[in-house]
């Protein structure tokens, strides 16, 4: 969910801690399909496997085809390889999709994004110096309202992303509690002044698309945008802590060093519409060339999803439109996207403005970056070669 990695530790996986250097260091065969020439996207998957990711697994799209790639391992105890149909956590990657209805329901006149959340949910948004009269729907969507970020109260922290989640992992959550929790904290600034990320900003979000359309937030996404794209691997899984195999999720705790530990089983609806979506690189790289194609909204709602802000002082070389990141890559490629952290999963999806070009790739664990270098090999010249 959060944008940059998170380092939780869940149930420890017995003698990973002894084996675990030996198969990090051996990365798994890729195996490439139609479309040559990603010799440096791959070499840069490897080279994380080689820094301790436990696997690697990519989808590129572009002009001349597809091409699927891996490195490492899915299980650190079966040692299997990672797979091109891996399904993983995608965190904060659900927030474009969140977004996308959004945009939607503006086209078809249901929501004035410039409306106050207090106009779709009121008095939700209240107390420690907030106030949802003063702050706008798209000041949510584009992380402008200085609404607390639920994730960085102390005791969320300490209960749900430090050791204390090993007897928490399986809670659950509503949306409004943590919403409560995040707004017992003071604002991050005022409305329209700054910027910074709060995933907050899209738990009230879901709550308004479930106002507008009666629907439950998922529900809504799964009949506007991922049924009709066909995405079958995609899913919100609510309550349930499962993952479909083979992919297991690794994490470590920074109070406990030297260990890893599967984090894969967790009930994820403190995430919510801010990061709950179990997805692929297949169907994650359809979502985004149908969206920047211009199959999924309107010329109008996407030219409002791509004006962006800046992000400067906290997101380094990116900028940040509705649910939607602009970044530049290490030679100065701009590229749309964005990037998932949730526990022992690190997902980026980013491409070309018009959806021609598109890599998504996911780390299972989510100690060693997030695989931003993995993106620019792609997208720097020399482009990829053998």
């Amino acid at each position: 969910m959060s944008t940059r990695p998170i380092r939780t530790t869940l149930v420890c996986v017995t003698a990973i801690a002894a084996t675990s250097t030996a198969l990090l260091s051996t990365p798994a065969a890729a195996t490439e399909t139609r479309g040559p020439g990603h010799g440096a996207t791959q070499a840069a998957m490897d080279a994380a496997v080689a820094a301790g990711v436990p696997g690697v697994v990519a989808e590129v799209r572009d002009t001349r085809g597809v091409w699927k790639g891996t490195s490492g391992v899915a299980d650190l105890t079966t040692k299997q390889p990672r797979g091109h149909g891996d399904r993983f956590r995608a965190g904060s990657v659900t927030k474009t999709l969140v977004a996308t209805v959004m945009l939607q329901l503006q086209a078809e006149g249901r929501v004035d994004l410039d409306a106050t959340v207090d106009h779709y949910l009121p008095g939700l948004v209240r107390g420690n110096g907030h106030d949802g009269t003063k702050i706008t729907v798209r000041q949510l969507m584009n992380h402008t309202s200085g609404i607390f970020n639920f994730t960085d109260d102390a005791t969320f922290a300490k209960k749900v992303l430090g050791i204390d989640f090993l007897e928490t992992r399986y809670d659950d959550w509503t949306p409004q509690q943590v919403i409560a929790l995040a707004l017992e904290n003071p604002p991050q600034f005022e409305p329209g002044t700054s910027w910074k990320y709060s995933n907050t900003n899209y738990l009230l979000l879901g709550l308004i698309v479930e106002k507008l359309t009666g629907r439950p937030y998922a529900e809504e996404i799964e009949r506007r945008v991922t049924g009709p794209l066909g995405m079958r691997a995609t899913r919100f899984p609510g309550r349930d802590p499962h993952v479909p195999a083979p992919t297991r999720h690794y994490s470590t705790f920074t109070e406990d060093p030297g260990k890893t530990y599967d984090v894969t089983e967790l009930n994820p609806s403190w995430a919510w519409a801010a990061g709950e979506m179990i997805s692929n690189s297949a169907d994650l790289n359809r979502f985004f060339s149908a969206l920047f194609g211009g199959r999924l909204l309107r010329p109008a709602q996407l030219r409002q999803m791509t004006r962006t802000v800046s992000t400067e002082g906290n997101l380094p070389g990116q900028r940040y439109g509705l649910g939607l990141i602009e970044y530049e890559t290490s030679c100065g490629v701009p590229v749309w996207g964005h990037s998932g952290g949730i526990h022992g999963s690190s997902t980026q999806s980013f491409g070309s403005r018009d959806g021609r070009h598109m890599i998504t790739l996911n780390f299972n664990g989510d100690w060693v970056g997030g695989g931003k270098n993995v993106v620019s090999a792609e997208f720097c010249p020399p482009r990829n070669p053998r």
